[in-house]
């Protein structure tokens, strides 16, 4: 069967550098798990790595017929473990019922939903390599006082170490990107719950950010209702400098305002 032809609408780039996908592959640190999901393989250049390892059983789930076809032509002992299915609207537990690593090269135009994903299953994923754009790989990985820092930033790394890995330069993919690739890996912490109110939790850090360049006090005055609270020294700062511990300290501030108000009236 002839190449898979790369389709924009699916942000397909092949990677065609085996020395970048047996370096990905081997990125992958997961020795607590046996099984590994690749999103998106195409052609399986990571794929042909992946099932050298004995340790690990690898599934792919892939949205692209074609690839799906050349797949199951080329890679005959995987044919019962190749998924085709749109990851993002995958039911992963009807899948795995242990926890899986995910490896891929993710499509540049649906990175971020893919990690928003991930945190949906946090306590079944331990690891995640990823190769995704540059820009996006060091968002991720940028801790607070970076200027890159961002919401999903806090969100990934409430539950995950991230640590940008390596650069991957255009020339190597089929159509070349118009920038440059960066590698992660997402190694699960010790976080089982966060140690606040998680959905207000998400409410606060998107709000902060969505104003990112106002202190918290200005972004947050909506919820900041008594003055011991307006006078507290957390709130000077703006989101870009507070690390998740001091996110869930302001939750859980905000949070007890609130069950104070209620005992009060």
């Amino acid at each position: 069967m002839a190449n898979v032809r790369a389709k924009k609408n699916l942000g397909q780039h092949f990677l065609n550098d085996k020395n970048i996908a047996k370096e990905i592959v081997e990125s992958l640190r997961a020795t607590n798990v046996k099984k590994v999901l690749e999103i998106g393989p195409g052609m399986g250049v990571l794929t042909q790595f992946l099932l050298e390892n004995k340790a690990y059983e690898t599934s792919v789930v892939e949205i692209d017929r074609e690839s799906v076809d050349y797949l199951n032509s080329h890679f005959t002992e995987i044919k019962e473990r190749i998924i085709s299915a749109d990851f993002l609207r995958l039911n992963l537990h009807n899948h795995f019922a242990e926890p899986f690593a995910i490896i891929g090269n993710f499509p540049y135009n649906i990175s971020s939903q893919i990690f928003f994903k991930v945190l949906e299953y946090h306590n079944q994923i331990p690891e995640v390599v990823g190769m995704l754009q540059k820009e996006v790989a060091e968002r991720l990985a940028a801790g607070p006082g970076s200027k890159t820092y961002g919401i999903l930033s806090v969100f990934l790394q409430a539950y995950y170490d991230i640590e940008y890995l390596f650069t991957v330069h255009e020339d190597v993919f089929t159509p070349p990107p118009k920038v440059k690739s960066g590698v992660i890996r997402l190694t699960r912490n010790k976080t089982e719950k966060l140690n606040c109110d998680e959905k207000l939790f998400k409410g606060i850090v998107k709000m902060a950010f969505n104003q990112r360049r106002k202190t918290m006090r200005n972004s947050l005055k909506t919820m900041i209702t008594t003055d011991e609270l307006k006078a507290n020294p957390i709130f000077d700062k703006r989101p870009e400098q507070l690390g998740v511990t001091e996110f869930e300290k302001i939750v859980r501030l905000i949070g007890q305002q609130s069950k104070n108000s209620d005992q009060s009236q």
